[in-house]
């Protein structure tokens, strides 16, 4: 239409008619994008309100794996390498502050210690690290330097094949550190060694030690652990150091072990450290995974019975997010009614505890957790066990008594 115009206009009105064509083009076309992503969002909310409505009557098992419930909002798809799109709404977080939040990075620095919070980027930093709020105040320190010896895909964390040499000192600076915070939990997590002989067990050990000799046993320690290349005495060492619960994490399914994980980890070496610890009196083991890596619900559940099997006690699952455009690309973003019913699927299979959600990590706000649902469980476990003892005795007493009556 605008070329058979062209011969009846001078250059100027052409270019005129021409921009004011164009510009009704561009409006048009970005007010129709603008119409669909609103259309889409509340869908996808419409969605999530009503598989909500229906989780509050309690999902079976099998109805989760087989995906009756969650067909159309499981999850929303993530966007392709050269795709600009922003994540979902659930995926956002408030930025780190606070007063506590300052003391502890101020600390941190002060003694030339590292958190694993800040190397893998982590999102909740602030709610940790703040506590308040009826939270209890977590730091997660990460021990034997900044640089790891493995390359996994997902992981943000600095890495070499020949890594500084140990800090002789970093034990008694971490306890110093802690005792000086007033912590009420703390997650001591480290890189891989495997230039190390016993893959920094000892180093680890002595740091756990030293924790709660300084604390008088105030604090309770975490250990997240590497997987020393399944050596039972590293692991042994560090799962009778004191500490109060063991965790290493499996991070995916068994399937996408190789995809996910350096080749020197996979699921069958990490089942054996969490099963070793164990065996030697740990009373908590702990691992997490996260979603969103091209895993399939049935591989999830899947995953749980075998970590079950393995008596670990406590799950977390998170969504994976993609450090930068070097790692792993993220899959999909699982919704929060996805990661809740995961979470009810799993306390059926009988953990201890399990933290489900989009913004968990493995340490996410560690010490609450532990303190409000583990610690109150086995509280309650010795309360009825004494009270079972005291029936039995009077019992027997009443019985003997019965027995020497004339």
């Amino acid at each position: 239409m605008l070329s058979r115009l062209a011969p009846l206009l001078g250059p100027l009105q052409w270019c005129n008619v021409a921009a004011a064509a164009q510009h009704a083009l561009h409006t048009s076309v970005a007010a129709a994008q603008a119409e669909a992503a609103v259309a889409q969002q509340s869908n996808v909310q419409d969605a999530l309100d009503a598989l909500r409505k229906r989780m509050a009557q309690g999902p079976e098992l099998g109805d989760f794996v087989t995906g009756k419930d969650l067909t159309d909002v499981y999850s929303l798809e993530a966007p392709g390498y050269k795709e600009r799109k922003r994540k979902p709404d659930w995926m956002k977080r408030v930025i780190p502050g606070g007063d506590k939040y300052a003391d502890i990075k101020a600390k941190l620095r002060e003694l030339k210690l590292h958190t694993v919070c800040e190397e893998a980027r982590c999102p909740n930093m602030g709610e940790c690290w703040g506590g308040g709020d009826g939270h209890t105040a977590t730091a997660t320190i990460m021990l034997m330097s900044d640089t790891c010896t493995r390359g996994c895909r997902f992981c943000a964390v600095k890495t070499s094949r020949a890594p500084p040499p140990l800090d002789p000192m970093e034990p008694e600076n971490v306890s110093k550190a802690i005792a000086a915070w007033g912590l009420d939990y703390v997650v001591l997590t480290s890189v891989d060694r495997d230039d190390l002989p016993d893959g920094g067990a000892a180093h680890i050990a002595q740091t756990i030690r030293l924790l709660k000799e300084k604390t008088v046993g105030r604090i309770l320690v975490e250990a997240l652990v590497p997987d020393f290349q399944g050596n039972l005495g590293s692991i042994q060492q560090v799962a009778t150091s004191g500490l109060d619960v063991f965790a290493h994490n499996v991070e995916t399914v068994p399937r996408l072990q190789s995809a996910v994980r350096d080749r020197r980890a996979n699921w069958e070496q990490s089942l054996h450290v969490l099963r070793a610890a164990k065996e030697v009196g740990v009373q908590v083991t702990k691992t997490s995974i996260m979603l969103g890596c091209g895993e399939q619900k049935d591989e999830v559940i899947e995953a749980f019975k075998l970590l079950r099997g393995s008596g670990v006690d406590v799950v977390t699952l998170g969504q994976y997010m993609r450090p930068t455009k070097k790692h792993m690309a993220v899959s999909e973003f699982v919704t929060p009614a996805a990661f809740e019913a995961y979470g009810k699927a799993a306390e059926q299979l009988g953990f201890l505890y399990v933290a489900s959600g989009p913004m968990v990590r493995s340490s996410y706000r560690a010490g609450e957790l532990y303190l409000k649902n583990v610690l109150q469980g086995r509280r309650q476990q010795q309360q009825q066990q004494q009270q079972g003892s005291s029936s039995s005795s009077i019992e027997d007493g009443g019985t003997a008594a019965a027995a020497a009556a004339p």
